[in-house]
C-alpha cells in the first residue's frame, strides 16, 4: 500500500482540469494525419477506427477507477467525470465521422443502423452514454440524488455494447477486440460486490 499512497500523494496537488485539454490532443492528431496522408490508403476508415478505440479505452479506464480504488487503494475519482466525458466525446467524434465522412447518406443510415447488427449495438450503447454525460455535472447529482448513482450504472452495459460493437465490426477473429472485451467483463467482475464470510462454527 505504501506504493498506493505515494502515487495518491503524486496526484493530490493535480487538478482534473487539465486532462480535458491533453485528452483531446490525439483527436486533433488523427484529424491532421488524415488531411495529410498519415492514415493509409482509407484515411476515413482508419479515422473512424482510432477514434472508436480510443473512445472504448477511455470507457474502459473509467470503469478501472473504482477496481483500482478498491483493490489496490490508488483513488482516481476526481478525474473520473473527465475521462467519462473524454469517452463520450471520443465516441460521438467515432459516430460523426462514419455519419458524414463514411456513410454521408443520409437515406441508408437508417436502413444500416437496422440491417447491420453491429452499428445496431455500437448506436444502443451511444444512446446510453447521452444521458450520462448531460447528468455529469454537480447541479444534476444534486438534482437526482441517490438516482444519480443508479442511473449512472448505464455504463457497465454502455460498455460492453462498445467492447461488443468492436468485436462484430472486424473481419474474422482478431485478438485485440476479444482482449477489449475480455477487460470489459474482468473490470465488471472486479466491481462485484464482495462476499461476506460467515463466521465459523465454534
Amino acid at each position: 500500500m505504501a506504493l498506493a499512497e505515494a502515487i495518491n500523494r503524486a496526484l493530490r496537488p493535480l487538478p482534473a482540469w487539465p486532462l480535458y485539454l491533453v485528452g483531446l490532443l490525439p483527436a486533433v492528431w488523427f484529424f491532421w494525419l488524415g488531411l495529410t496522408g498519415g492514415l493509409g490508403p482509407e484515411p476515413i476508415k482508419a479515422l473512424e477506427h482510432r477514434l472508436g478505440e480510443l473512445a472504448l479505452q477511455l470507457l474502459l479506464a473509467g470503469l478501472a477507477v473504482t477496481p483500482l480504488r478498491r483493490h489496490f487503494g490508488v483513488s482516481l475519482i476526481r478525474y473520473r467525470r473527465a475521462i467519462g466525458l473524454l469517452a463520450f466525446c471520443y465516441v460521438t467524434l467515432h459516430l460523426a465521422v462514419w455519419l458524414f465522412l463514411d456513410i454521408g447518406i443520409w437515406s441508408q443510415i437508417w436502413a444500416d443502423i437496422l440491417k447491420r447488427p453491429y452499428i445496431t449495438i455500437g448506436m444502443a450503447g451511444f444512446a446510453l452514454l447521452v444521458p450520462l454525460a448531460a447528468t455529469s455535472n454537480n447541479w444534476s447529482v444534486r438534482r437526482l440524488g441517490p438516482a444519480w448513482r443508479r442511473l449512472h450504472r448505464l455504463t457497465y452495459a454502455a460498455v460492453l455494447l462498445g467492447a461488443l460493437h468492436y468485436v462484430m465490426l472486424v473481419k474474422g477473429w482478431q485478438i485485440a477486440p476479444l482482449l477489449y472485451l475480455a477487460a470489459a467483463l474482468g473490470l465488471l467482475a472486479l466491481r462485484l460486490p464482495r462476499r461476506q464470510r460467515r463466521p465459523a462454527l465454534s
